[in-house]
């Protein structure tokens, strides 16, 4: 699903380069006595001497690999194993949360080394801003490595000079970037240290202790490595499988010019989010509630996923609709599918404020209570709409409705089509069919 290459962690780049791939059966002399090699959060390589490989499945692949590691069975459910490789030419085989595990389950793991992998693969997220986040909840999540890593906090001790050596292991890379030159000499004269500097080592002193804890860096990190998952369930995103994809860009300028800008779709149990892949911030995020959605692949064209949501225009009540080119827009189409049936066959209805997961079993502990989302001004996490180029519509002789996964009959899009519509841009509604003709044109 993914098309990147994960975690790169503390590896240099010829580690990276060695990581991006498993070669096959016996290439290398230091690992022939290894079939295969699977590949932690943390960058650690396990290898599993497998008999008869070509019939093994990935099942069997799974249970090795946790009779090796020493997890307990939640492990089944937590992780799943992966295939990455940025053109699928010799992917490498990973060891990764499982997206379609609830964040619910996830809080009530106690073991250790569960909780260890899942915070490895929460870090390495944030760190290569595949989770954007604001400034304040980075400093707070890098705190938080900055306890597991360097033990408890001492006033004086670690000094910022010190955190500044490493904080590219504390914060994401597009937080830690320092000019050259003399405008950076300038701006660096006199200064104690940078903001994102400042403020992680504030945080750093606010981590708490676990009640009971001897402060030996020695002591459980359990607390710790929880704590900063209940911090990543507060972005959307977590959990989330993510494809490659483009949109459109507005039209702009005198000659109209626009053109198509990268984009990561992330898509879990509870909805979809666009995320611009330069600048580190959410374009759109819908709940499966809130969304339609179909995906064309049309001869000598590229494939498109489509998602149509509610809007306005002007004032004007619309629908919307987003292109996003992608060669996994199939993938993506299915994976959409597959959670919205798996939300309504295998849980049952939850209160709209917590969509976290399935319940409790009875007489266990009742879970955290659940954060609200971000809502700062501004924040990374909160849609961006005019970032993007959409096709807006209505309804010709009804008010727009609510938009959600809905049947054909009642309007979802058809091969790249949408029924009874008409574009709002036009000083004339159009009709239905020269909309669809235009609309495939686009």
């Amino acid at each position: 699903m993914d098309g990147t290459e994960g975690n790169a962690g503390h590896l240099g780049p010829a580690e990276r380069s060695h990581r991006s791939s498993v070669s096959s059966v016996g290439t290398r002399a230091s690992i022939a006595a290894a079939d295969v090699l699977v590949y932690l959060a943390d960058d650690t390589v396990v290898p599993l001497a497998v008999e008869n490989l070509p019939s093994v499945s990935a099942h069997e692949l799974h249970r090795a690999l946790r009779e090796v590691l020493q997890l307990p069975d939640i492990a089944l459910d937590a992780f799943a194993l992966w295939l990455v490789s940025p053109l699928l030419d010799e992917p490498s085989l990973q060891f990764r949360r499982n997206v379609f595990f609830p964040k619910r389950r996830e809080l009530q793991i106690h073991d250790e080394e569960v909780l260890r992998l899942l915070y490895e693969e929460a870090k390495g997220n944030v760190l290569a801003a595949r989770y954007p986040c604001d400034l304040e909840d980075c400093e707070a999540l890098g705190a938080l490595v900055c306890r597991v890593q360097l033990g408890p906090y001492q006033p004086g001790q670690p000094t910022a000079c010190t955190l500044r050596e490493k904080l590219d292991s504390f914060l994401p890379a597009h937080l830690c970037k320092r000019g050259h030159g003399l405008f950076a000499a300038l701006r660096s004269r006199g200064a104690k240290a940078g903001t994102g500097e400042e403020g992680l080592l504030n945080a750093y002193g606010q981590v708490k202790e676990a009640i009971g804890s001897d402060s030996e860096h020695g002591a459980s990190l359990s607390p710790h490595y929880r704590a900063y998952l209940l911090k990543s369930h507060e972005l959307p995103f977590y959990g989330c499988a993510f494809f490659h994809g483009e949109v459109d860009k507005p039209a702009q300028g005198f000659l109209h010019r626009g053109g198509r800008k990268p984009v990561a779709v992330a898509i879990s149990l509870e909805g979809v989010h666009v995320i611009d892949s330069r600048e580190k911030h959410v374009l759109l995020g819908l709940r499966f509630q809130e969304l339609s959605w179909d995906h064309t692949s049309p001869e000598e064209e590229e494939s498109v996923l489509w998602l149509e949501f509610d809007g306005d225009n002007e004032g004007t009540p619309v629908n919307k609709l987003l292109k996003i080119y992608s060669k996994q827009a199939e993938l993506m189409s299915s994976l959409i599918e597959y959670c919205i049936e798996l939300n309504q066959t295998s849980e049952p209805a939850a209160p709209q404020e917590n969509v976290s997961g399935p319940p409790a079993a009875t007489g266990s502990p009742p879970p955290p209570t659940q954060r609200p989302p971000l809502r700062r001004q501004g924040s990374v996490v909160c849609s961006r709409l005019q970032h993007l180029s959409t096709i807006d519509y209505v309804e010709e002789g009804v008010g727009t409705e609510t938009v959600g996964p809905r049947p054909v009959e009642s309007g979802q899009l058809v091969n790249g089509q949408c029924s009874e519509c008409s574009v709002v841009s036009q000083t004339e509604p159009w009709s239905r069919q020269t909309f669809m003709k235009e609309l495939v044109k686009s």
